[in-house]
């Protein structure tokens, strides 16, 4: 029997029993959809966090105080032999090899006020480096200069939404702010940069980092970000800062240092175990779907097993038999797989547009495996009502009623 007279005879099967095929399809349709569906939130999460990171700057290396003696994420807090310095900072700005620039980094929380309004909100003592190591400019004014670290210079300079809860539409250049206490003289806006990774850029207020350590009574420093010249040189640069910090500290390596790819690294591991774990969770509604396509298969052989009788009466042999049935449990399966990826296409563009900061999409690979994996269940499960169809003794067929 030809290929195609197959395929259009198992449509035909399923066109007189539309109801009872469909209710078959809704397994396979509901785990493919599942599979597409939450592989493609999965991969639109990682892209989102490889954007967030990106968007941070790159070839970066991350110094904190405390050795830890695992990889790839950041160390805990805590007290170490020696702080991390302004000291250290410049001195692996003027030493290490391969380093570009140094961005040291203090750290509090404490509040803006200008006349009678007053935001809580995060404070970061930096020095010039910052925006670009960082990848935040400035939009208005100025950023934070040499001489502002060198003179702890009272000035500051906010973020879009502290500009617009304390000053409204009036300009907020050369004003007197309290920060913390301390008065402070507005020199610039920085750009808007909205939400980065669950945190409110625009909500911040950058001093120069000798006025922080001054406002927060420390010299120590939360972080060191090193600016490495190009991606070629991250592990020089990486050992030529631990050698400099380990001379600075008494021959101690009482630091960790992060590169942003290891960091990258880590979050991309995670959110690939997390989108096959959700695949593989999905699929196992394809199976369940299978297990119906198996027993309405056998209900089809029952109900046509005089049809085989006379199929095998005038010539139709095992083989025949065999693939009929086999082609319409494959049908049915991949119809639902087809109908769950479209579903599935759906479901992801109303996620861009609910959430458009999250680039969710079907990927090409996602789609194959789901297609793929219902023609399997199908050629399965379809295979032991096929044969028993084609074993079907033709003159017991005949008599069947």
């Amino acid at each position: 029997m030809d290929i195609f007279e197959t395929i259009s005879i198992a449509f035909q099967s399923m066109s007189a029993n539309k109801v009872r095929s469909a209710l078959t399809m809704l397994g396979v349709i509901i785990g493919v959809m599942s599979v597409v569906l939450l592989v493609a939130l999965g991969e639109g999460a990682r892209q989102y966090v490889q954007d967030e990171f990106a968007g941070l700057g790159s070839n970066l290396l991350i110094v904190t105080p405390g050795k830890s003696e695992t990889t790839g994420m950041m160390p805990p807090m805590a007290e170490s032999v020696h702080k991390l310095t302004f000291a250290d900072s410049e001195a692996i700005r003027q030493r290490a090899r391969g380093v570009k620039d140094t961005t040291p980094i203090v750290f509090g929380s404490s509040f803006v006020k200008f006349r009678q309004r007053r935001r809580d909100t995060t404070i970061i003592g930096t020095t010039r480096s910052f925006p670009e190591v960082r990848n935040i400019y400035v939009d208005i004014g100025s950023f934070i200069s040499d001489d502002d670290v060198r003179t702890n210079r009272r000035i500051v300079v906010i973020g879009r939404t502290i500009k617009k809860e304390l000053f409204g539409s009036t300009n907020p250049l050369g004003k007197l702010v309290n920060v913390g206490g301390t008065k402070c003289r507005v020199v610039g806006i920085m750009e808007e940069k909205g939400m980065s990774l669950g945190f409110d850029i625009d909500d911040l207020v950058f001093i120069p980092v000798t006025t922080a350590q001054e406002l927060f009574n420390t010299d120590a420093l939360l972080e060191i970000l090193v600016a490495v010249e190009n991606k070629n040189v991250v592990d020089l640069a990486e050992e030529e800062v631990k050698n400099v910090l380990i001379k600075r500290h008494n021959n101690t390596e009482d630091f960790s240092i992060v590169s942003q790819a290891a960091l990258m690294s880590s979050f991309e591991t995670i959110m690939k175990a997390l989108t096959f774990m959700l695949g593989g969770i999905a699929g196992i509604s394809l199976l369940v779907g299978g297990i119906g396509i198996m027993n309405i298969m056998l209900v089809s052989v029952s109900e046509r097993i005089r049809e085989v009788g006379i199929r095998k009466a005038v010539g139709a042999k095992n083989r025949d038999i065999l693939v009929q049935f086999l082609i319409e449990s494959i049908v049915l399966s991949t119809s639902g797989g087809t109908a769950g990826i479209l579903l599935a296409a759906v479901g992801a563009a109303g996620a861009r547009r609910a959430f458009p900061t999250l680039p969710t999409h079907v990927t090409a690979w996602a789609t194959a495996l789901a297609f793929g994996f219902s023609f399997l269940v199908g050629v399965f499960f379809g295979v032991y009502p096929a044969r028993k169809a084609a074993k079907a003794d033709p003159v017991e067929a005949l008599r069947y009623e």
